[in-house]
């Protein structure tokens, strides 16, 4: 089978659906956003409320497989498990 792969980002993305992921006091947490630009049949940008990652997640791909847009991955706290998929990051390379 194969894995789902996800881009590692550091900033929201216009084109494309923005899974953050946080580290909080009581545990962790997910936030999912989906900016008007990333798909014209949207009516407005939408962003949920604070969910439990997991749900945050499964989500995410939900609406992503749907609207057919893809998944970035906001993780400054470095919470992202190997069993959701690979995350991977761009890199320009070297000028």
């Amino acid at each position: 089978m194969v894995r789902n792969r996800f881009e590692q980002v550091d900033e929201l993305q216009p084109d494309a659906i923005n899974l953050t992921l946080v580290q909080k006091s009581d545990g962790q947490v997910g936030i999912i956003h989906c900016p008007k630009t990333a798909s014209p049949t949207l009516p407005a940008d939408l962003t949920s409320e604070e969910m439990p990652i997991r749900d945050a997640v499964s989500g995410a791909i939900e609406l992503a497989n749907s609207k057919k847009i893809a998944i970035v991955v906001i993780d400054g706290d470095n919470i992202w498990k190997k069993e959701w998929g690979d995350l991977w990051r761009y890199d320009e390379g070297e000028d």
